[in-house]
């Protein structure tokens, strides 16, 4: 087992543990008291440097985030790329991320979160948010046909970018920005959702907000300029004069005593359950089709379903996904489905959905989903980033051809479209 000085919610600290994650190796955190444990003479010994994170090896100490990172993979061999054109991406991109994305972002957000050891000077911020859109705009380009940074699976390098992208997500960023380069936002959230990095960095949203530790510096500063007010001399002034009276304290709502608890404000109601009623029941449809055995499906199921199909109440919509050419590799496609699906969950009340992964590679992604109302829900375009990879159609019922595509989406036939279906993924 393998020591690191930090905390797993420092990004830098993060690099590491997630790809040991990967690799199967084991570290083990230890606390720090900053400005404290590295000044001691065991930590100047392992980095003099005094800088977060360490990491304690047989041999001796080892600092910087990235090379942290590329040591666990060495150790196993792993993630650093499959041949020397590979190693020399996974190399650039780690790199990029301390240089262009890292520098850039954190110049950018640390003055507004109150940190005042970054310059916050108009131009600073300026050339701050400009570069780092310039480096946002070059790693969504390369992503573009690109489910990760270097070939098909996970690198130390998308490690050390996620980390990046993960402190400025979860402090500063929010999806209007974000969502202004797809690929990148795309690519976090993929990575957001692999086990391994949910075991480290645990799960958020756009609305998780972590409030950073309090901005030492600052609060040393002020401490400093309170205790040079009081210690400077008096000057001298006017007899004071008598003080004015307290004004009267104002008066509580009427509506409440002070020993009588003031009502929460109404949570306002869903705009779905807003609508007229419908005499499709969503949640039977579901139990009809996970409760249907395959050899009775097209004739229990599939009938059912357009016998109690409301077009009044409810919509029908393909999507497929816009960027197959980034489908090479099955079990890749398989998880970026997965990962829609999760992040769909919180309209599971108000929807079903049949994901389809066609092809021998690439794999086209194809579906079809059932919404509440006549168009897809407002909160869905507003909440689900991966609404935007897909192109949607609304059904149209009284094309006999675009039903039928509806019954063998749901049915699961051999082929699809003219292609073999791999695999299918439903939401219900």
């Amino acid at each position: 087992m393998a020591l690191i000085y930090g905390e797993a919610k420092n990004k830098n600290v993060a690099k590491a543990l997630i790809v040991a994650e990967f690799v199967g190796v084991k570290i083990e955190c230890i606390p720090v008291e900053w400005g404290v444990t590295q000044k001691t003479p065991e930590f100047l010994k392992l980095n003099p440097i005094q800088k977060i994170p360490v990491l304690v090896t047989p041999e001796g100490g080892i600092f910087e985030s990235n090379a942290i990172a590329r040591y666990v993979a060495r150790t196993k061999d792993q993630m650093l790329g499959s041949n020397l054109y590979e190693k020399g991406l996974v190399d650039q991109w780690c790199d990029f991320g301390a240089t262009e994305l890292d520098h850039n972002l954190l110049r950018w957000i640390y003055p507004k979160l109150g940190f005042t050891f970054m310059p916050t000077a108009p131009n600073v911020e300026e050339v701050a948010i400009a570069n780092s859109k310039r480096a946002l705009g070059s790693l969504n380009t390369w992503l573009a046909t690109r489910t990760y940074l270097v070939g098909n699976s996970i690198t130390v390098a998308d490690v050390v970018i996620f980390c990046n992208l993960m402190y400025a997500v979860r402090t500063f960023l929010d999806k209007e920005f974000l969502g202004a380069f797809p690929h990148v936002e795309r690519y976090f959230w993929t990575l957001a959702n692999q086990p391994q990095v949910k075991n480290v960095v645990g799960e958020f949203t756009f609305g998780d907000r972590q409030a950073p530790a309090a901005p030492v510096v600052a609060a040393a500063a002020a401490s400093a300029a309170s205790l040079a007010k009081e210690a400077a001399p008096a000057k001298k002034t006017k007899a004071a004069a008598a003080p004015k009276p307290a004004p009267a304290p104002a008066a509580a709502p009427a509506a409440a005593d002070d020993d009588e608890e003031v009502a929460a404000p109404k949570k306002s109601k869903n705009a779905l359950d807003l609508l007229p009623p419908s005499p499709m029941v969503l949640d039977n449809w579901k139990r009809l089709y996970s409760n249907t055995k395959a050899k009775d499906f097209a004739e229990v199921a599939i009938k059912g379903f357009w016998e109690m199909f409301d077009p009044e109440g409810y919509s029908l919509w393909f999507c497929d996904y816009k960027y197959n050419d980034e489908n090479q590799v099955s079990y890749v496609t398989l998880n970026k489905v997965g990962g829609f699906l999760q992040r769909m969950d919180f309209i599971r009340k108000y929807a079903f959905g049949k994901m389809c992964i066609l092809g021998d590679g690439p794999f086209a992604i194809k579906g079809v989903w059932l919404f509440r109302g006549t168009d897809i829900p407002q909160m869905v375009k507003d909440e689900c980033y991966d609404m935007d990879l897909y192109e949607w159609t609304k059904v149209d019922i009284s094309d006999a051809a675009q039903k039928e595509r509806v019954s063998a989406m749901f049915e699961e036939p051999d082929l699809i479209d003219g292609e073999k279906l791999l695999e299918a993924k439903c939401f219900k």
